[in-house]
């Protein structure tokens, strides 16, 4: 997914439900100079939810 958000950001987004940023990080990569902001945005929000899942998972486990 990193290799997505990184040449695609705005469909990392997408992918990860947040279609209004998608958009607005499509909006953002279309200029040559908005297309590293967006790779590192994506890159963030790819880590972000990555992290929130293995939280989720963690607290899962230890109410169990």
């Amino acid at each position: 997914m990193i290799f997505v958000a990184v040449f695609l950001p705005w469909l990392a987004l997408i992918l990860r439900g947040r279609p209004f940023q998608g958009i607005l990080c499509l909006i953002l990569q279309i200029t040559l100079i908005g297309w590293l902001p967006a790779a590192i945005w994506a890159v963030l929000v790819v880590n972000n939810d990555n992290q929130d899942r293995r939280h989720r998972e963690m607290l899962n486990a230890m109410q169990r």
